[in-house]
């Protein structure tokens, strides 16, 4: 395509540049945008984290108010059987209901998780 002449053209010497500066400035730039993905992965990393701050200590309240709603019913299932079969002997067999309970429900999550993975 030919070039109006109003246009000077550019003559390659004054554009040429030595292979190493090519280089070192190829090198620079991949450094910078290195370091600003980086900088760009922690500040998503960092408002995630903000976000789900209160969720997550919401939830570990929720767990140890469930935890002591349990070792209520615990209390309560040994105190009822201590009516009927004795204090020891009631806590005996509440420990080993829940502990039955508990344990079928880690031989059902170990099972998922073997299937799942």
């Amino acid at each position: 395509m030919l070039k109006p002449p109003s246009e000077p053209e550019a003559s390659p010497v004054d554009n040429e540049r030595s292979v190493g500066e090519l280089v070192h400035e190829l090198v620079d730039d991949g450094k910078a945008y290195a370091r600003a993905e980086l900088e760009y992965i922690k500040a998503i990393a960092t408002a995630k984290a903000d976000a789900l701050k209160l969720p997550a200590i919401l939830f570990g309240v929720a767990f140890v108010v469930a935890l002591a709603a349990i070792c209520a019913l615990a209390y309560g299932v040994a105190a009822a059987l201590a009516t009927l079969i004795g204090p020891l002997a009631g806590g005996i067999l509440a420990c080993l209901l829940f502990a039955a309970v508990a344990g079928g429900l880690a031989w059902y999550g170990a099972k998922r998780l073997r299937e799942d993975l």
